[in-house]
């Protein structure tokens, strides 16, 4: 892979065509997340976003995890309006992952704790090692998930899985994550990056204007009622008319072709 940017503690490359690797790289701090990184994520996902040349991106943590969590030393002492800032880069930071028209994959080689679990519910996809293991323990600091993670969870996972590992802030295995939906896929560790690698290429030969549409209804799918969500899914197809990519979508299936997609 070649390297396209590099901030002190995110690494960005370009891992095939059309697929951008991000890594969070603090391996020392188990990637934890603190005001920094948040804010460094927080750029290149902005200019991931941007990127025309950019279909798909898989998100990982180097050393032995993904994210641990939150920095808890930043933490310690917040007031309760230092608290609801700190609450809310992570909500900006989230929303432009979620929100970004190229679906990301978070690829989760370690662990996934607290808001790194956060961090990997507002991807589009849940990748994992084996021995992966993921959780929300904040209820073991006398606190609650902060960025986010109480709403997306309960919307992949259901309420009740949720109310289980919010108020528990047990860790669970792989096996138990893809049983409940909270994971899409469990690899042997030795696969899990070819694995990714494999699927996010197979994002990127899809066009890339229907991608967006289709990551757009359904984000906001969990925020609206079916007769909203219906209109809303209404403009988005019409719009993919708009685009070329679907007039040589039809065409190319007319006439039995791969589709050469903008």
């Amino acid at each position: 892979m070649s390297v396209t940017s590099e901030k002190e503690f995110v690494l960005v490359e370009d891992a095939a065509e059309g697929v951008l690797s991000v890594a969070i790289n603090s391996p020392r701090t188990l990637n934890a997340l603190n005001a920094r990184i948040i804010g460094e994520l927080r750029e290149t996902f902005r200019e991931c976003a941007a990127r025309s040349d950019v279909s798909s991106v898989l998100l990982t943590g180097k050393g032995k995890a993904f994210v641990a969590g939150a920095d808890i030393s930043e933490l310690s002492g917040l007031t309760p309006g230092e608290a609801a800032a700190f609450s809310r880069s992570g909500y900006d930071l989230f929303q432009i992952i979620e929100e970004m028209p190229q679906p990301v994959v978070a690829v989760i080689n370690g662990f996934a704790l607290g808001g790194g679990l956060e961090l990997a519910l507002a991807c589009d996809f849940r990748f994992v090692a084996e021995g992966a293991k993921l959780g929300l323990p904040e209820i073991s600091l006398g606190i609650i998930p902060g960025f986010g993670g109480t709403q997306r969870l309960a919307s992949i996972v259901g309420i009740s899985k949720a109310r289980e590992m919010i108020l528990t802030g047990n860790r669970f295995d792989a096996a138990w994550s893809l049983a409940c939906g909270l994971v899409d896929r469990v690899f042997p560790e030795d696969r899990l990056w070819d694995e990714s690698l494999s699927f996010a290429g197979l994002l990127a030969a899809r066009s890339s204007s229907a991608m967006s549409q289709a990551k757009k209804v359904l984000n906001l799918s969990r925020n609206h009622p079916v007769e909203k969500g219906l209109e809303i899914e209404n403009m988005a197809f019409a719009a993919c008319f708009e685009h070329p990519d679907s007039h040589e979508g039809i065409k190319a299936f007319l006439e039995k072709r791969k589709p050469r997609f903008a």
